[in-house]
């Protein structure tokens, strides 16, 4: 419902909907019915007690951490993830006294071996952006919890139509609605999940704080879920297909993707995941130079930094994605300058190969 604020009866039903008495929308930044409908209808599919949307998976990320730790707390994260969530976590967090130990691995003993008594928070991306990397996210579940902490999973890549990552022991997950929730590209948007008692803390940051979803964005959202597991299962059709015909190119050095029998979580990526999602990295010789030459060479693919698409998207993440990482860090997460990552599009897999074949030779 497109409104900022909704009308009472008369004085008592005001006073009775802010304090609680009586349920009902009072202002759009905390209450709105087309918001409710969306965290509703994604609360079930991710199997959740409940939801919050918020601006953006950015916010998301902001409202978990700000809204449930405090300074002096402490959280073991992933080095190999979404180069604005490194930012926030490296560079901002640590202003509000929050501490952050970087991961290396998803090995659960070096977590634990990162662990205080101040920990309150496991995080991690599973696939990992932009390499696909896998996590046991039980196994990750365990270790947080021996450590009295929470694991929260970013679950953009696979959505709930390929990974639930409650039912292997997570506590909580996030996603940037604006990705593949939504699936066309339209709106920004983005969403924590997990017990009724964490969603009910959020929502009292939320009504403090302001990071709130707007209603036009929440119905466009609620209709991408309409749709979810159609376009999920024809993005794992394209790119099993572009993954596979990738590796026999000559001019790829390597291809990230949990599909092939070549990745190394493959066969965890098989057992906790139901498909094995759209998004495909792969690295050419050569560099940035080579990369920025095939990506310039494209026809079809959009050249964008979105991913999650109808369309299939290219960039190199090393200068889009992940350019505000510092060089040592990219380095650290395996970003390397010669990294195209691709996220598959619903087109016809041959169109989509005829492009990326024509950019590799005109790129030679």
């Amino acid at each position: 419902m497109t409104t900022s604020s909704f009308v009472f009866e008369n004085a008592a039903q005001a006073a009775a909907r802010f304090s609680g008495e009586e349920d009902g929308p009072i202002y759009s930044r905390f209450t709105n019915p087309t918001v409710r409908i969306f965290e509703q209808r994604l609360a079930s599919m991710e199997e959740a007690e409940d939801c919050i949307a918020s601006a953006s998976g950015m916010a998301a990320i902001t409202m978990l951490v700000l809204g449930t730790l405090k300074q002096g707390d402490h959280i073991v994260a992933t080095r190999n993830m979404f180069g604005s969530s490194v930012n926030l976590f490296k560079n901002f967090l640590p202003k509000f006294g929050i501490d952050v130990s970087w991961a290396d691995s998803f090995d659960p003993a070096e977590w634990a071996s990162l662990s205080n008594a101040s920990t309150k928070l496991y995080y991690l991306e599973t696939p990992t952006n932009p390499l696909t990397e896998i996590a046991d996210i039980q196994a990750m579940a365990n270790t947080a919890h021996a450590a009295g902490a929470l694991l929260a999973v970013d679950n953009c890549f696979c959505t709930p139509a390929l990974q639930l990552p409650l039912r292997h022991g997570a506590d909580i997950v996030i996603h940037s609605a604006t990705k593949y929730l939504d699936g066309q590209g339209r709106c920004v948007g983005g969403a924590v999940l997990g017990s009724k008692a964490l969603i009910e803390t959020l929502t009292s940051f939320m009504r403090s704080v302001g990071p709130c979803m707007s209603p036009f964005n929440a119905w466009v959202f609620a209709k991408g879920l309409e749709t979810l597991h159609l376009r999920m299962a024809q993005h794992c059709n394209n790119a099993e297909e572009i993954a596979a015909w990738l590796e026999q190119q000559p001019s790829v050095v390597k291809v990230h993707y949990a599909g092939l029998a070549s990745h190394p979580q493959h066969a965890l990526a098989k057992q906790q995941q139901s498909r094995f999602g759209g998004i495909v990295a792969f690295e050419v010789a050569g560099g940035q130079s080579a990369a920025w030459q095939l990506i310039d060479a494209t026809q079809l693919c959009s050249i964008t930094g979105n991913l999650g698409d109808s369309r299939t998207t290219i960039t190199h993440p090393a200068s889009t994605t992940h350019a505000r990482m510092t060089a040592e860090d990219r380095k650290a997460a395996g970003v390397a300058d010669g990294l195209i990552r691709l996220s598959v599009g619903l087109e016809d897999v041959l169109d989509i190969q005829e492009d990326l074949l024509q950019a590799m030779a005109a790129s030679e």
